[in-house]
């Protein structure tokens, strides 16, 4: 079992930053992956970044250039900072886990971007 614990939402004007970060407990030496998916209002939830056990990272087009998905020293931490911040950004954004083929989410936390 994992746990997952989102923070860092926020408002923000377009142009501007904010920094995501989720906490892990639990099992947390089983996983092979964590990501960030983002669901904005009648869309389906997205990829938007992901990094591997190993350190290895994949984002979606949009974001690239702009997100950066980063892992703490501890390996229970994993945050998402987000520069030049677009109103498409808008969204409830989902820290994920994956064991093996299992996935694990977090509650989610809200990201406006607005002037």
């Amino acid at each position: 079992q994992v746990q997952l614990v989102e923070s860092g939402g926020g408002l923000v004007q377009p142009g501007g930053s904010l920094r995501l970060s989720c906490a892990a407990s639990g099992s947390i030496f089983s996983i092979n992956s964590m990501g960030w998916y983002r669901q904005a209002p009648e869309k389906q939830r997205e990829l938007v970044a992901v990094i591997t056990s190993g350190g290895s990272t994949n984002y979606a087009d949009s974001v690239k250039g702009r997100f950066t998905i980063s892992r703490g020293y501890a390996k229970n931490t994993m945050y998402l900072q987000m520069n030049s911040l677009k109103l498409e950004d808008t969204a409830v954004y989902y820290c994920n886990a994956r064991v093996d083929w299992y996935h694990y989410w977090g509650q989610g936390t809200q990201v406006t971007v607005s002037s």
